[in-house]
């Protein structure tokens, strides 16, 4: 090792914790993959379903960081056996078993202290920080070891959706539940008076789970009305003989009818209209409307502005009867079903309508004042660039309230007003989250998934995307149902009940377990404030900073929380001062967003502040743990001088599956690094060739020690590899010098990338391999297998090995892009420049339609290397023909 790496700084000096000798990916990523699943969030930790929140960190993630970020001091640490006898675990008498556990974790065996996991561990004098709580996972797991937890966030709703998540564990459900059936008493057939329908099968009402709107417009060259249908889709049958059908609306008598298949010619049942359902008249990209009676082919946007809007047109209704639900002579698709229009659906809609007309005292209840000007709403406003802009005036909505229609706002307010006035403050806020929450579903910004059949939510996109065929779901929820209060108030008591009695669960084997009921509740020594990371005057108070920073522009929740805070804002403003303005705190939020003038310069300044004060507010022995989304070079580059620039030094990086959720529309997001950082005093000075030494030294004993003791992928190895090379770094950062010049972080990288693709002999060939071994791979996998490989996923693309073009696909030897591209290549140039992949895949494809490969074969000069490539496309796909084009002449010699 060279002289100026053997110099060390004081985080060296510092006895390493476990989450800088290793952390257990593998046990991790098998637990993530499965809590990040859909409703699956439900069953493992309940609390975080409680309020929507953006680009929320796994549970499962975050308890992981605490335990091995939390465990040092043996003596500290008390362990306890989940259940309702709770009593002291075999490990708590022993404090050499816990020594030997925490001080096992490295490298090559991270597992051991991941016995602990499933365990209520309590930990003795811990200070924890979250400046950026955001949806408050951080708080909450740590606080289940028994930690002190003190967490921020700039926006108001973060700090509401926190607040009440750490209050759970001191919450008595009883009176929750009496504050509910309070609320009920008075306002759930109030609303639900405005949801109803005759039911078809007798005398009697049926509950509306949801209308189906569509929006229409005056065609511009005739007298017509164009209602703005993509196609006639309602839903799927789901029962019965009908199961597999579609039902779907007649554009000539506006009936429902089920059709065998919605993409061909059917004929109506109830009026005999020829017609072919996937045929709408909307145009394929959806800008512009295609008139039934005149032909006429005109933006929508631009009738919208020229008409001052749409109009909407109420065609249908999804319903369910619970006075039919036990008759013997009627199926369960009759009992829950779906029905076209009737008179009286108009009226009771014209009441609701003539009714809020006339009640001023309930507008109050509803936020009626103008959409600020952002990204997410007006992005053709301002200059600059960054995913997912809208333009809500364009679909002539300016104000908040013109999300929703007038029966909504009657019910809606109605409902706001009554939580106003329950007299319980802990339950009054409690049963505000979970109205707010029900907003996701109950507004017309939502549209009905036809495929699933169920109201859809409105940050599906992270975006405000008005549909032109709105659903408008029972704002308090029908006996059936989804997305409206009823259903956010179950989550709601599922989330304090796990507050009170927290559980994990956890592998064995193959096998997920749930264990008992923990100690320990949620939130016990917790505080949280409104504010800015930047104004904080913490000092030396922090064992440790676990969080999740902003990342540039990937949510812009700051103008998407207004949604949600212009409502909660009018029970909230009189008690919390930062409720009162109109619309939260955007200038300061760290972010690049055009809207604000804020760019990536800007975002990295205000990151390097925030690391700043983070430093500041840390013990000198005090450890910093994030995650980070997982990016490019360039991104790394960037975070590294932010943290480093203000005196911190990388000790570790590990890869974990994020959460599922896509981040913007069409935008995937592969997986999340965890970032562990200790504060430093000084850097040492040592030269390119002398740090590049060293770094390539630690990138290859860094990948021979994994590989030969952990079974991860290759790319999970590159980003292990690259924190080490990181940490090696970041002891000299702005003192390595290179013909004479200082030179910045992104430079490192940018070497340090080469650095470990030299150390690593896969290629583009070896990516696809693997992809090929992978059960439905993905984009994610294509971007984690390249991480510390010879390949980008860049290189896979343009030699078409996978395109996106309609959903991801492996460009196999069956796929005809990928053909084409090779064929391409034998014809120009007569395989001079063809990969061994290329000729395999070209004469696989030629055996398949009977044509000669043997001429190629020869002319191919097949070596060892191509033999091999073949054995293992044989080996993962179960296809020996890969292997025979090449050797065997009774199959090659057509």
């Amino acid at each position: 090792m060279s002289q100026e790496s053997q110099n060390s700084t004081s985080s060296n000096e510092q006895e390493e914790l476990p989450i800088e000798r290793g952390f257990p990916i593998e046990q991790v990523n098998q637990l993530a993959e499965k809590e990040a699943r859909g409703i699956a969030k439900r069953y493992y930790r309940p609390i975080y379903t409680m309020h929507k929140w953006w680009a929320r960190r796994l549970g499962c993630v975050f308890r992981t960081i605490s335990l091995y970020t939390l465990l040092d001091s043996p003596e500290k640490v008390e362990v306890f056996e989940p259940g309702e006898n709770s009593s002291l675990d075999d490990f708590s008498t022993d404090t050499d078993t816990i020594a030997n556990l925490i001080n096992q974790v490295d490298m090559s065996n991270p597992d051991t202290l991941w016995e602990l996991y499933p365990k209520d561990v309590r930990i003795q004098d811990k200070k924890i920080l979250d400046p950026f709580m955001g949806g408050g996972t951080s708080l909450v797991e740590a606080s289940r070891f028994g930690a002190s937890v003190t967490g921020g966030d700039l926006n108001p709703v973060s700090w509401f959706i926190s607040k009440k998540e750490l209050e759970t564990g001191s919450t008595d459900l009883d009176e929750i539940e009496d504050a509910y059936e309070e609320l009920s008493s008075k306002m759930e057939e109030e609303v639900r008076q405005y949801y109803k329908t005759p039911c078809p099968h007798g005398d009697h009402h049926a509950e509306v789970i949801c209308y189906f709107w569509v929006k229409e417009l005056d065609c511009v060259s005739c007298d017509n009305t164009v209602s703005l249908f993509n196609d006639y889709r309602v839903a799927k049958g789901r029962y019965g003989d009908r199961k597999g059908q579609q039902i779907v609306l007649c554009p000539d008598c506006q009936e429902f009818v089920y059709v065998d298949n919605w993409q061909s010619e059917c004929t109506c049942t109830n009026c005999g209209n020829e017609f072919s359902p996937k045929t709408g008249n909307i145009t394929s990209n959806g800008t512009k409307y295609s008139c039934g009676k005149c032909g006429q082919k005109y933006g929508i946007t631009d009738a919208v502005e020229e008409q001052n809007g749409y109009n909407q047109r109420l065609v249908g209704l999804e319903y369910y009867c619970e006075e039919c639900k036990d008759n013997p002579r009627l199926d369960k698709g009759d009992i829950k079903g779906y029905r076209a229009t009737r008179q009286e659906d108009l009226d009771l809609y014209e009441e609701a309508v003539n009714r809020w007309a006339n009640e001023d005292e309930l507008k109050q209840y509803t936020p009626n004042h103008e959409i600020r000007p952002g990204w997410k709403t007006a992005a053709t406003d301002f200059e600059g660039s960054a995913p997912g802009g809208g333009n809500l005036s364009i679909h002539g909505i300016s104000s908040w309230d013109e999300m929703f229609n007038e029966r909504q706002l009657l019910c809606l307010s109605q409902m706001l007003k009554g939580i106003s006035e329950l007299s319980d403050e802990t339950a009054k806020e409690f049963l505000l989250l979970s109205f707010s929450d029900a907003l996701r579903g109950s507004t017309l910004m939502t549209t009905y998934q036809t495929g699933s059949n169920a109201i859809d939510h409105i940050f599906k996109s992270n975006s405000f995307d008005p549909p032109k065929r709105p659903a408008e779901n029972n704002p308090w929820g029908a006996s059936e149902g989804s997305r409206n209060f009823e259903r956010a108030y179950e989550r709601l008591k599922k989330g304090i009940e796990y507050g009170n009695a927290p559980y994990d669960r956890y592998p064995d084997g193959d096998e997920i377990i749930k264990s008992p009921p923990f100690g320990k509740p949620v939130g016990e020594d917790a505080e949280i404030y409104q504010g800015d990371i930047r104004d904080i005057e913490y000092e030396d108070e922090f064992d440790a900073v676990i969080t999740d920073p902003p990342y540039y522009h990937n949510v812009m929740y700051s103008e998407l929380a207004d949604y949600f805070y212009v409502w909660q804002r009018l029970i909230l403003k009189d008690k919390y001062e930062f409720f009162e303005p109109k619309h939260s705190p955007r200038k300061e939020s760290i972010v690049s967003n055009p809207a604000e003038q804020k760019d990536a310069e800007t975002f990295e300044q205000e990151l390097r502040d925030a690391f700043r004060n983070i430093k500041r507010a840390l013990k000198d022995d005090g450890i910093l743990t994030f995650t980070y989304h997982h990016s490019d070079s360039e991104s790394w580059g960037e975070l590294l001088e932010a943290l480093c620039h203000v005196g911190f030094e990388i000790t570790a990086s590990y890869p974990i599956t994020a959460d599922l959720d896509k981040l913007e529309a069409g935008e995937s997001v592969s997986f999340d690094i965890i970032v562990v950082a200790r504060p430093r005093d000084e850097t040492v000075p040592i030269s390119w060739n002398s740090l590049r030494r060293e770094i390539y030294r630690t990138a290859r004993r860094t990948r021979q020690r994994l590989e030969e003791s952990r079974d991860i992928s290759r790319g999970d190895i590159g980003v292990m590899e690259m924190g080490e090379c990181f940490r090696e770094y970041s002891k000299h950062h702005g003192k390595v010098q290179r013909d004479g010049e200082i030179m910045s972080a992104k430079e490192v990288v940018q070497e340090i990338y080469g650095i470990i693709q030299e150390a690593s002999d896969i290629g583009v060939e070896d990516v696809f391999v693997d992809l090929l071994d992978s059960s439905n791979p993905s984009f994610d996998d294509v971007n984690k297998l390249c991480r510390g490989t010879n390949a980008t996923p860049e290189d896979l693309k343009s030699t078409r090995l996978y395109n996106q073009d309609d959903g991801f696909e492996l460009g196999t030897w069956d796929n005809e892009k990928r053909q084409a591209y090779i064929q391409e290549r034998v014809n120009g140039d007569g395989g001079d420049h063809l990969s061994n992949l290329d000729k395999l895949q070209f004469l696989r494809y030629r055996y398949e339609k009977g044509q000669a490969v043997q001429n190629y074969v020869e002319k191919w000069d097949v070596d060892d290397d191509m033999r091999e490539l073949a054995g293992r496309l044989a080996d993962v796909t179960g296809d020996d023909t890969y292997t025979r084009v090449l050797g065997d002449r009774d199959i090659t010699s057509y």
